[in-house]
């Protein structure tokens, strides 16, 4: 296995969403500013960790992942 290979980004969704059951998100420290992805189940409210969202081609990639439109932003 090569180095590009090692860390490539991965194109298919690793971790499943039911729009049923979760709702998509963004997680955003106040302190640091940094933003992370992922889904949050609707009953329980427990947060599931998708990817870091460095930049919009972050977001982009994420939202096209896993076909979103708007996502709401937790701090």
């Amino acid at each position: 296995m090569s180095i590009k290979n090692l860390f490539a980004k991965r194109k298919q969704p690793l971790i499943s969403y039911n729009p049923e059951t979760q709702y998509p998100i963004i997680r955003s420290s106040i302190c640091t500013g940094e933003q992370v992805a992922g889904f949050k189940c609707k009953e329980t409210g427990r947060f599931t960790e998708v990817m870091l969202i460095r930049n919009d081609k972050d977001l982009s990639s994420f939202r096209d992942m896993y076909n979103l439109g708007e996502i709401k932003k937790e701090y």
